[in-house]
């Protein structure tokens, strides 16, 4: 599995915007500085986590974004789902269905359901704010 550039610009604006969480709203402009990347690209990223009810926006000149909810309760795996669509491994591992006729006789699908269980366990069990309490030490 390898993730995109877009989850983990996107991963850490959440992250950024964690560690400012409580305060006043972040510019786009500000978050695209602290990560060195485009305000066009990042734009698009936050439009997703908009989408996903994961930040919140606020229009003026003090204007910005803000986590919709504490760091604590947000996921990485919401994140992820919410800039990737999913975060199987392999198709015929993911929530969607996938009609695949070897699925039944495939000997190594019970090893990729066993590493995609692992995989969501830790996606889902970690949140924004353990990632923040990391980074900051």
């Amino acid at each position: 599995m390898k993730i995109s550039t877009r989850a983990r610009y996107g991963l850490k604006a959440m992250v950024d915007l964690a560690t400012q969480y409580g305060g006043d709203p972040v510019a786009v402009s500000t978050l695209a500085q602290m990560q060195g990347i485009s305000e066009a690209y990042l734009e698009q990223l936050v439009a997703a986590l908009k989408r996903a009810k994961l930040l919140t926006g606020v229009r003026g000149a003090q204007g910005g974004y803000m986590l919709s909810r504490a760091p604590e309760e947000i996921t990485v795996g919401e994140v992820l789902r919410a800039l990737e669509g999913t975060t199987a491994v392999l198709d015929c591992v993911g929530d969607e269905f996938f009609d695949c006729e070897n699925a039944c006789s495939c000997s190594a699908r019970p090893l990729w359901l066993k590493l995609q269980s692992k995989i969501d366990g830790v996606l889902n069990d970690t949140t924004i704010k353990d990632m923040a309490d990391d980074y900051s030490i």
